[in-house]
């Protein structure tokens, strides 16, 4: 199983960036996919989760701003970033979870059953 991220970079405040996540797994559609965030020295956090049923979460803190998408049938799942801010920068992981994230707490999310990429950078200025 690969998980595999690509988009991100730098931009400035009030910009958009993509990132693209495809996930190479036979037994991909068995997973919820989702993409997390994380700044040195604090816990990943989600920002957004697709669900096998179709459902899709969407973290508070950047809702209205960021949109993800799922392919209908494939394993790639899209962030689409608007309206960045400062605080939005850092690493960006996709991650895919059989268990779908079950044990939430608000946005910190434990990966139970399920594989982490390798990240991608994200740099907003101001």
């Amino acid at each position: 199983v690969k998980v595999v991220e690509s988009g991100g970079g730098s931009v400035q405040a009030g910009g958009s960036l993509g990132l693209s996540c495809v996930v190479f797994a036979d037994t991909y559609s068995h997973y919820c996919m989702g993409w997390f965030h994380q700044v040195p020295g604090s816990e990943r956090l989600r920002v957004a989760d697709w669900h096998r049923d179709g459902n899709i979460r969407v973290a508070d803190s950047v809702k209205g701003r960021f949109t993800v998408s799922k392919d209908k049938g494939k394993n790639t799942l899209s962030l689409q970033m608007n309206s960045l801010e400062p605080e939005d920068s850092g690493t960006y992981y996709c991650a895919i979870d059989r268990a779908c994230w079950v044990y939430c707490k608000g946005d910190y999310c434990p990966l139970l059953d399920g594989y982490w990429g390798q990240g991608t950078q994200v740099n907003v200025t101001s």
